[in-house]
């Protein structure tokens, strides 16, 4: 696969290309059927399968108050369209200039021109260009001017509900991450550095964890989740914890894992949390006794919970 950040200063044109064009936050099951068609096309044609994305999410340069917390990192975004088998990915520097573009001057100027894409693959309610002036419909007539094909593909749907990034988001948010699952068709997951923490894991609750740093923009709600953590290529069971620690005095935010059977010092090192279900709220306990009674019955449950998988 290969990443393309300046699109206008490539001069070798693309084998006949089959492009979608979207922001991906997830990269979820509606977004993987797009691709599914668009590789399925692309390889009918003898062509090329192209991603058409923006960096960064267009709401960030547009109206900042209203950009979205977002569900996966760049690098993960880039990585999970890799994952599907896409030859090309675009990503478009989107920045106030690029904003003003219309939506007939991009589809003209840029895909007809530069890219010289030939189908164009994109879901039913997809708008893009100036004011979102640009629809299926505006594509279809281009397409027919400029001699490209348009398929418009419905919304997947799960549980009668239409997937989409902000659905998602929602879910995250509201922890409940197993119904996220659903329509990611993967565990939501955060990588991280393990930072050094207060140690009160170990010291105070005999139940060392790991303190994340990450650079993800959406944590779920806090509480505490069953977990698996991924570290240097092997999965483990996890218990983590979200939120800002209320038994203790100090109340400052934290992400940490204790990481079942798991042994060894893993600070400074990058690891990834796959979030397999929210067990229960973070409460304020009485005492660090009572704190430690109940992450035993946590990690309990959660050992259970993960034999099930």
């Amino acid at each position: 696969m290969k990443v393309i950040d300046k699109i206008e200063k490539t001069k070798k044109k693309l084998p006949y290309p089959v492009l979608t064009l979207g922001n991906f936050d997830g990269v979820h099951l509606g977004h993987q059927a797009i691709f599914k068609k668009l590789i399925h096309r692309a390889k009918k044609m003898n062509g090329t399968s192209v991603v058409y994305t923006f960096v960064p999410h267009p709401l960030r340069v547009i109206a900042p108050e209203r950009a979205p917390r977002l569900l996966t990192t760049y690098k993960d975004k880039i990585s999970l369209i890799k994952k599907s088998g896409i030859d090309v990915i675009i990503c478009a520097n989107f920045t106030k200039k690029f904003s003003t573009i219309s939506a007939d001057s991009f589809v003209r100027d840029i895909l007809h021109k530069v890219i010289g894409v030939k189908e164009i693959i994109i879901g039913a309610n997809y708008n893009f260009g100036k004011g979102r002036r640009g629809s299926p419909q505006l594509l279809r007539e281009l397409g027919k001017d400029l001699g490209f094909k348009v398929s418009v593909l419905d919304e997947v749907q799960k549980s009668n509900v239409t997937l989409s990034s902000s659905r998602i988001r929602t879910l995250v948010a509201k922890g409940r991450v197993a119904e996220a699952a659903s329509m990611l068709g993967r565990l939501y997951s955060i990588e991280g550095i393990v930072i050094q923490g207060a140690n009160r894991g170990k010291r105070l609750l005999n139940t060392p964890t790991a303190n994340l740093l990450t650079a993800n923009e959406l944590l779920p709600l806090d509480g505490v989740y069953a977990v698996n953590v991924e570290v240097n290529g092997k999965m483990y069971g996890g218990a983590s914890n979200i939120g800002h620690n209320p038994t203790f005095k100090d109340k400052q935010f934290s992400f940490e894992t204790h990481i079942l059977d798991f042994r060894g010092n893993l600070v400074g090192k990058t690891i990834r949390v796959h979030f397999v279900k929210h067990i229960r709220d973070e409460m304020k306990f009485s005492s660090v006794r009572e704190l430690s009674g109940q992450l035993k019955k946590d990690i309990e449950e959660i050992r259970n919970i993960l034999e099930k998988q």
